[in-house]
């Protein structure tokens, strides 16, 4: 007796790859067909920064507070948040195309959580505001400007995570210069 002999699945791995070809181009033309060259008309894959300018100068950010070296770190956050987010380079002020003045504002640190028996923060929010002005420094004319922008974030000085407070200082202004960066992008 000679085995039973097997079907062969081959005309279904192919139906099972021209269904899948037909899925991805299905997809294709609904995703592409949706997409628009113009971040402005629509989605789009194009860059939403002004492709005009290719640099910017961010000059050291002035301090209105008593928080010593708070304007240095946070042009020192922007800077490089423009150089990995943006397709712009950071120039000295002479050759630059745009210039993006800041000033910081107010600082405040405020209690969340206090422990029990003795009272102390075991939790703390550092808040930064910032006033700033990105201008065309060819022209002088104001592109952006905000006022009163801020960012917030939280030290937990509690055990058993046991931060530092300089930890929600530093994911402030980290966040402040991710959405400074991001309010530079064009209408869309």
């Amino acid at each position: 007796m000679s085995p039973p002999q097997r079907k062969h699945s081959r005309p279904r791995r192919l139906t099972h790859t021209a269904t899948s070809l037909a899925t991805a181009a299905t997809l294709a033309l609904i995703v592409g067909g949706g997409c628009s060259s113009d971040p402005a008309a629509g989605y789009s894959f194009t860059s939403t920064y002004d492709t005009s300018v290719r640099t910017v100068a961010v000059p050291v950010f002035d301090n209105a507070t008593m928080e010593t070296g708070l304007g240095v770190e946070l042009t020192d956050a922007v800077a490089k948040e423009i150089q990995r987010a943006t397709p712009w380079r950071v120039v000295a002020r002479a050759s630059a195309d745009t210039e993006l003045l800041a000033t910081v504002t107010d600082v405040s640190r405020r209690t969340l959580s206090e422990a029990r028996g003795t009272g102390l923060s075991e939790e703390q929010a550092f808040t930064v505001t910032v006033r700033f002005e990105w201008r065309d420094a060819r022209t002088g004319r104001a592109i952006v400007s905000r006022h009163n922008f801020s960012a917030s974030a939280t030290s937990i000085q509690a055990r058993p995570t046991s931060e530092r407070a300089e930890v929600g200082r530093r994911e402030a202004i980290e966040d402040l210069a991710r959405d400074i960066v991001r309010e530079l992008r064009t209408t869309w």
